[in-house]
C-alpha cells in the first residue's frame, strides 16, 4: 500500500519547493494530497497559480504517513498562521508520524515548539529571524527526531529523494531519481 502525504499550499508557498516534492513523490506511487488553507486558487510566491487536491479543512480527520511544509517567506507565514494546521500538524505529532519542512517552513515548527532547543535543523539562512529554538545547520538536510527540513529552492529535489526513500524505500528512490536524469 502507498504511503500517503499532506503538502499543504498557503499563499506565497515557493513554488519550486511544493511542485517538486508532489512531482517526485507522485513518481514515486506515494498518495499526495495538497490542500489549500481556504477555497481558493493558491497564489505562489512567484504569482503563478495553484489548484489544490483538497481545502485543508476536507483533510483534517484523515491520517498520513507524513506532512510536509513547502516554504517560502510569505507561505511559511500564513501557514504559521492557519491553527487548523497547527492541529492537524500537532495530531500528526502525537500519533509519531513524520514531518518535513523545507526552506523557511521550519520556522514554522519551531514557532510551535515541533523543534525545540536542543533538536538540530536546517532552513534557508535568512528566514531564521521568523523564528526561535532549536539548533542550527547549514546541511541541505537534515534528519532529527521524525522531523526532516531542507535548506531551501536548490536542495528540493535532494530533499524530495530522500523523502521518497523513506517512505517507499531506496530501491523506489533509486528508480525515481534515474528518470530525473539529474547532474
Amino acid at each position: 500500500m502507498a504511503s500517503t502525504v499532506l503538502i499543504p499550499f498557503a499563499e506565497g508557498f515557493e513554488e519550486m519547493e511544493g511542485i517538486i516534492l508532489v512531482d517526485v513523490l507522485r513518481r514515486g506511487s506515494v498518495s499526495v494530497v495538497t490542500a489549500s488553507l481556504n477555497e481558493a486558487p493558491v497564489i505562489a510566491a512567484r504569482k503563478t497559480i495553484h489548484l489544490t487536491d483538497k481545502t485543508l479543512l476536507s483533510v483534517k480527520d484523515q491520517n498520513f504517513d507524513m506532512i510536509i511544509l513547502p516554504g517560502g517567506l510569505e507561505g511559511a507565514k500564513n501557514l504559521q498562521n492557519s491553527d487548523l494546521l497547527k492541529k492537524i500538524i500537532f495530531k500528526h505529532r502525537d500519533l509519531g508520524k513524520e514531518i518535513g519542512a523545507i526552506c523557511a517552513a521550519p520556522n514554522v515548527l519551531r514557532n510551535w515548539g515541533i523543534i525545540s532547543e536542543e533538536d538540530k535543523f536546517t532552513a534557508f539562512p535568512t528566514s531564521l529571524m521568523l523564528g526561535e529554538g532549536g539548533v542550527y545547520t547549514s546541511d541541505r538536510i537534515v534528519s532529527h527526531n521524525k522531523v526532516f527540513t531542507s535548506l531551501g529552492p536548490g536542495s528540493a529535489f535532494e530533499f524530495a529523494l530522500f523523502i521518497l526513500e523513506k517512505l517507499e524505500g531506496k530501491e523506489t528512490r533509486v528508480r525515481v531519481e534515474a528518470a530525473l536524469h539529474l547532474p
